[in-house]
């Protein structure tokens, strides 16, 4: 049951992991109208007309979700590699630090996103009329939920291999 449980989890922080990168990497965060042509933007740079260019406002959310997102991928990959070098000893202590990096990894994405809709909804949804959040913007949200189930996988698994190994203590008297 412990291996199964530690398989999942490092499937379930692959595809997390997988996603993550995909979302900070493309420019379909948003997408809306400017001046009636079609546009859309990421997290390094916005599109018109399927022409792009690199963000030339130094807006601190930006940064912010920017540094974050990195960050979360940076602690996925970790959980990730921690949890598949200890899939053959789920009581090592790879396994529980693996789980707390994927948690990690979760709670950084998290705030990523949490940071980049406030922002973007007061102020790109008072700029523009005809926008709407995009495919990045979704699959960040998909990466943080399988984040958070690889973790927890992990950390079930380490606690139970752990219960596993001690031995009962039963008295005679």
């Amino acid at each position: 049951m412990v291996f199964t449980l530690v398989g999942g989890a490092s499937l379930c922080g692959a595809a997390a992991l997988v996603l993550l990168v995909i979302s900070t990497a493309t420019d379909y965060w948003m997408q809306y109208r400017y001046s009636g042509n079609a546009a859309n933007q990421g997290l390094w740079r916005f599109c018109i007309n399927r022409k792009c260019h690199a963000h030339t406002l130094t807006v601190a959310f930006w940064d912010a979700t920017r540094a974050f997102m990195l960050l979360s991928v940076l602690g996925c990959f970790i959980g990730v590699l921690l949890g598949i070098t200890a899939s053959k000893r789920p009581r090592s202590r790879r396994v529980r630090t693996g789980g707390i990096a994927l948690l990690l990894s979760g709670f950084l994405a998290l705030l990523a996103l949490a940071i980049y809709t406030g922002m973007t909804v007061n102020f790109f949804g008072k700029r523009y009329i005809d926008w709407r959040f995009s495919w990045s913007y979704i699959l960040g949200w998909l990466g943080i939920i399988l984040a958070f189930a690889a973790g927890v996988l992990q950390l079930c698994a380490y606690q139970r291999s752990s219960s596993e190994a001690a031995p009962a203590s039963v008295s005679d008297s």
